[in-house]
């Protein structure tokens, strides 16, 4: 996996160039890569196109053009992401199916993991790890978070009474 964990890092740093939240992925389906993107939520203004989801339709355009049912082709695909997917890609992966789901560093705020065991809730069985070059998806992130996000709404502050 170690391989693919650096087309997904590559993903990430494309996603830093697009001043997008640098999160890295590549779908896995039998010692290919099928799918494989950054996340593109600022660029759409679609909080939806985390790069696990870019993936997913991929996958189904994939399947449909090979003439594959969408759903044999996600049990035999091994996601690869720099960074624990959220509570909603999480939820998403594990009713595909994936057959597994290896990421680089936690996600202490939004992680389906880490921060609502979603796995447990869904009853899965899919294997799930992380730590896979986790302090290279850490570090871009960090660099990331630097700088400013140019899509991130202006906060409000409290007056004072």
């Amino acid at each position: 996996m170690e391989r693919f964990m650096e087309q997904a890092l590559e993903q990430a740093r494309n996603a830093e160039q697009l001043k997008e939240v640098p999160v890295g992925c590549v779908f896995v389906y039998r010692g290919d890569i099928i799918a494989n993107g950054c996340n593109r939520v600022n660029e759409t203004k679609n909080a939806t196109r985390h790069v696990e989801f870019i993936c997913i339709d991929q996958v189904l355009e994939y399947a449909t053009k090979q003439g594959l049912n969408y759903k044999d082709v996600f049990r035999e695909v091994s996601v690869v992401v720099t960074v624990e997917p959220c509570i909603m890609c999480a939820a998403a992966l594990i009713n595909l199916n994936v057959k597994e789901v290896i990421y680089g560093c936690r996600n202490d705020r939004f992680g389906g993991c880490t921060v609502v065991d979603v796995p447990g809730l869904l009853k899965t069985k899919i294997p799930i790890r992380g730590g896979v070059r986790a302090d290279e998806a850490m570090e871009l992130l960090k660099e990331f978070y630097k700088g400013e996000n140019p899509s991130a709404p202006v906060p409000k502050t409290k007056e004072r009474r």
